[in-house]
This record gives structure tokens, sequence and C-alpha cells, in this order.
């Protein structure tokens, strides 16, 4: 008799539940890695930091996972190892580097850091605590850059053939819940305890919850292995170093890798701004500032799902890139012009900006999986997160020292959680223009993506679902 499940990936429910187990884990991994975002005043104020301060530990994100390559060893552990224990290993490494930025901004460090070598400053003065925070971020950005590409890898191995970029996108959105919740809980926290570094205390304690829940999942997807290999379903072929080439001369994979470094770089580095420049342009308060970019993650929590489903069952990826990055670009020149300080202006702005951040995700990702074998699939995507980390690294710093350097409009005296504290005043309009220009950048490699895909037939405009 023919055998009609071949695995619990026919299951609607098992390959649901999977979705649910991994998707937690990417909030609790968000909720860390946003949670200082909205704390740049208290930062500056607190612990004597600049705002190239600031973008200096911001940008420690991205340094070993750029500099040391670790996202491309990443990515071949994923595809030697398999998703369980690059998980779980990439768990523990951001646990680690989440421990390490506690204990700088803790109150433990004290006094100024400079590094010069052969007469050339390689870090400018700065606070202490800044570059111990940079450094335990550049940890935890190893960790949590390997654990993206590890979920991506699991969500296309359960769904491919299904509702992939549904699925996807759900994944990416129920992350963006971690950057929500970040954008807006954690001065209320600090409030109640009287502590700065409590988000990140709450933060390590949801990555632990994190870890048991993707753990459970471990146990799921063994028991997809064995019944593949009762099946009779061939395994994967073995990771090759050739296989780094064979991607590289890929064209449509470089459109899209740039097109994310641009597109990430105009949003990610503008989430870590965001509360500060509402603060100053729109004058709010910023316990309240934190909601507004809070908005951005919450249309795209309720809007990459609709893309994703919308791309599964009618196609056109490349299309939904192309109007994403337009909508991107409309947004950050608008937020520029310094007229438009009204505050229902902010709202409308950030929603807008959510639904470019709903569109282009929802696309990008499962494309990559539409052009790329699945063997090749973790080193393809650790790829593209390490191009993606030169934007991540590179634009905050550029943004902070651009803040410095140009746009300092003057200081007030200000009450910071009950202290009299000197708070510099920034005009945010030339970072706004610079976040437009990668939005301009990313429209121009969304149309080279087309272009290609109907050149190469890799059915970027096709519907994922196979009937």
């Amino acid at each position: 008799m023919q055998q009609i499940k071949k695995s619990l990936r026919d299951s609607k429910s098992a390959r649901w539940l999977v979705l649910v187990l991994v998707s937690f884990t990417m909030m609790c991994m968000y909720y860390l890695t946003d949670a200082m975002a909205p704390l740049q005043e208290r930062l500056q104020a607190g612990l004597s930091w600049t705002a190239s301060d600031y973008g200096f530990f911001t940008s420690g994100y991205g340094w070993f996972n750029v500099f040391l390559l670790m996202l491309v060893f990443s990515g071949m552990i994923l595809d030697k190892m398999g998703v369980r224990f690059t998980g779980i290993l990439a768990i523990g490494i951001m646990l680690t580097g989440g421990f390490i930025k506690y204990w700088a901004i803790s109150g433990h460090i004290q006094g100024m850091y400079e590094l010069t070598i052969f007469s050339w400053q390689v870090i400018a003065p700065s606070a202490k605590s800044a570059v111990v925070a940079g450094f335990g971020f550049a940890v935890f950005g190893v960790g949590c850059e390997m654990f993206g590409i590890a979920a991506n890898k699991a969500v296309v191995r359960w769904f491919r053939g299904k509702e992939m970029a549904l699925a996807i996108g759900l994944n990416t959105s129920t992350g963006r819940i971690g950057t929500a919740l970040a954008m807006f809980t954690p001065i209320p926290l600090i409030k109640l305890t009287g502590e700065l570094s409590a988000p990140v205390i709450l933060s390590l304690f949801l990555l632990c919850l994190g870890l048991l829940v993707f753990i459970l999942f471990t146990f799921i997807d063994r028991k997809l292995d064995r019944e593949e290999a009762d099946a009779g379903v061939p395994a994967e072929e073995e990771f090759k170093f050739a296989d780094i080439l064979e991607i590289g001369r890929n064209r449509a994979f470089w459109y899209i890798s740039a097109l994310c470094v641009l597109f990430y770089s105009a949003v990610f580095p503008f989430i870590k701004y965001a509360t500060n420049m509402i603060v100053q342009k729109f004058g709010i308060s910023d316990s309240f500032a934190g909601y507004i970019p809070a908005l951005l993650p919450f249309s795209a929590l309720l809007l990459t799902p609709v893309f994703g489903s919308l791309f599964d069952k009618k196609g056109k990826g490349a299309t939904i890139m192309v109007i994403g990055s337009i909508l991107l670009v409309c947004v950050h020149l608008l937020f520029a012009v310094p007229s438009l300080n009204s505050f229902p202006i902010a709202i409308g702005l950030v929603m807008v900006l959510g639904i470019a951040f709903s569109m282009v995700p929802s696309a990008m990702w499962p494309s990559i999986a539409k052009i790329i074998p699945e063997n090749k699939l973790g080193t393809a995507y650790a790829l593209t997160f390490w191009v993606q980390n030169w934007g991540l690294m590179g634009v905050p710093l550029l943004i902070g020292v651009v803040l410095d350097k140009y746009c300092v409009t003057g200081t007030i005296e200000k009450l910071v959680d009950g202290k009299l504290r000197v708070v510099t005043l920034y005009n945010y309009t030339i970072p706004m223009l610079i976040f437009a220009c990668f939005g301009v950048l990313a429209i121009v490699f969304s149309f080279l993506l087309k272009v290609e895909d109907r050149k190469k037939g890799y059915g970027l405009e096709l519907p994922n679902v196979k009937k």
C-alpha cells in the first residue's frame, strides 16, 4: 500500500507548531537586540556617553560578523552540523554577549578609553562602558545572526512547497514583537526598578526561556529526520567549500544581498535612533516617544503575513520588493522635512514604514530559497547576512558621528529619572537624508533583480504554493 504521509511536514499542526517554537525564540532574541534602543538619552546622561559612543556601541553588533567572517563560518556550521546544533550554540553565544553588555552598563566600568596603533586611531576617545558594551554586543551579534540563518533554514525545510513565504513572514513578524516590546517597555522598567540595566536583565531571562522552547523544537525536528529516513527520502548533499564559489557566481544572489544591506541599513539603524529623533523633532517625552517607533514592528507583525501569503499564492516577489523600497524612500524624505513636525505625521510615517518593512522581507528571504539549492541555503543566508552586517555595523556609527559633528543645535538641562542632566539637542535632517539615499539604491537593485529573474527564470514572480 502506497504511503500517503511521508513525514511530519505533511501535518499542518506539526509544521505550524514548529513555526511557533522557532518564532518564540526569535521574539526573545530581538528583544535583547533592541532593549537599549530607547535609552540613548539616558545612556548619554547617566554614563556620560556621546552620540558617537552610542553609535560605536550599536555598530558593535557587526564587528565579529564582518571582520572575523563569523557569519560565513556560521553558515558552514549550519550546513555541516544542522539546525538543531547551530541553534543551541547560537543561543549560548547570545547569552554570553548579553551578560557582557549587562556588566558594561550596570555601573561597574568608569573612565575613558582610546586605542592607537602606529599613530592610527583605531578607537577614538570613548567611554569605557561603551567600548565594553560594544564588545558584548559584538559577541551577541555572532549568536543572533547565527540563529537567524538557522531559523530561516528550519522554516524553509518544514514549509518548502507549502506556505513558505507566509511562514517566513510570520517568523519574521513574530520577531518584530520583540522589537516592539523593546521600544516602549525599557523606560517604564527603569523607572520601576531605578536600574539602567533592568531591561537587559529581563532580556536575558526571556532568552533563557527561548532556549528551553528551542530545545523542544529539536525533539520534533529529530523525529522528522527519522521519519524521512524510514520513508527513503535521500539525505542532503554534504556541504563543500566549492559551494561558496558556486553561490558567488549567481548574480541574482548578489542583487538580493545588496538590496538586503541597503534596505535594512535604512530601517534597523533608524530604529536605534528613532526614539531620540522623535523626542527632539516632535517634542514628545521619551517615556511616550518609544510607543511611536514600536508601531513599526507592530504594523509589520500584522502585514508581513499578508504579503507573504500574497507571494505564496500570487507570486510577484520582485515587484513587492520594488514597491517596498519606494515606500522606504518616501518615508525618510518626509521625516527630513523640518516643517513636518506634528505628532500625527510621525505616527503616519512610521506606519507607512511598517508597510515597507513588511513587504520587502516577506518576499526577499523566500526568494533566496528559490535561487539557491537547499543544501547550500545555510551558507547563502550566511553570506547575505554577512553583507547585511556591513550596514548594521557601519551605518549606526556613521549616524552617531554625523550627529555629533554636523547636527548639534545646543544643550539644555533636563530632569532625567529625577536628576537634572545636561542633554544635547540634535537636528535629524541629515541622518534622514542618508537613510533615504540607501532607499534609492535599494530601488535600483530591486529593478536589477527583476530583470535578472526575467532572464534566468528563477520564478520570483511565480507563486510558492505548488498545486
